[in-house]
């Protein structure tokens, strides 16, 4: 029994590590490209998140970049250009931005058309689109409650699958336009 249980936590810790190396690579690239076009930083969702226990550990999911905006305050609470904004209607104008990136936030929409008119807000506002996510390894994606949907990326594809009991779409793709993950 310790055995196994050893080596779930191995794995869970394997998956853990692999989810936060594609959210730093996604992220590092998000800032390249911005500079690469001379343009802002679009971040999607707080680097603190709605969670208190990040800011008490001072431990942010990512950087901030240039504007950051989410729906709630606390989650970009202290961030200059902070801004209350719900990313399926950004306040911004059309490639106002030479890069977004959102991190965990895709698979929180209610619906995979959400998730489509999130994705089309964010390819409005920024020339190229970088996106993390959980991996369908990970037990605490499964276990969240706030997961609606599995997110995933082959290329500029992105994969939508409605979690739990939906009479909308199973499954969905979609285009990343000029996006690189």
């Amino acid at each position: 029994m310790v055995g196994i249980s050893l080596g779930v936590v191995g794995w869970q810790l394997a998956v853990w590590f692999g989810e936060i190396s594609q959210k730093s690579k996604g992220y590092e690239a998000a800032v390249a490209c911005a500079r690469k076009f001379g343009k802002p930083l679009l971040i999607a969702g707080g680097p603190w998140s709605n969670r208190g226990i990040r800011r008490w550990l001072n431990m942010p999911a990512h950087g901030d970049g240039d504007v950051c905006f989410d729906v709630e305050r606390r989650a970009f609470e202290g961030h200059p250009c902070g801004v209350i904004a719900d990313v399926t209607q950004i306040p911004f104008s059309d490639k106002a931005f030479g890069a977004a990136f959102a991190s965990h936030l895709l698979e929180h929409m209610p619906t995979i058309g959400d998730a489509k008119m999130a994705l089309d807000e964010l390819n409005r506002v920024a020339k190229v689109v970088f996106i993390a996510y959980p991996s369908k390894q990970s037990i605490g994606a499964w276990l969240h409650r706030g997961h609606n949907l599995w997110v995933w990326q082959e290329g500029n594809t992105v994969y939508f699958e409605q979690r739990g009991n939906s009479t909308g779409e199973k499954i969905a793709r979609y285009h990343l336009i000029d996006a690189v993950r």
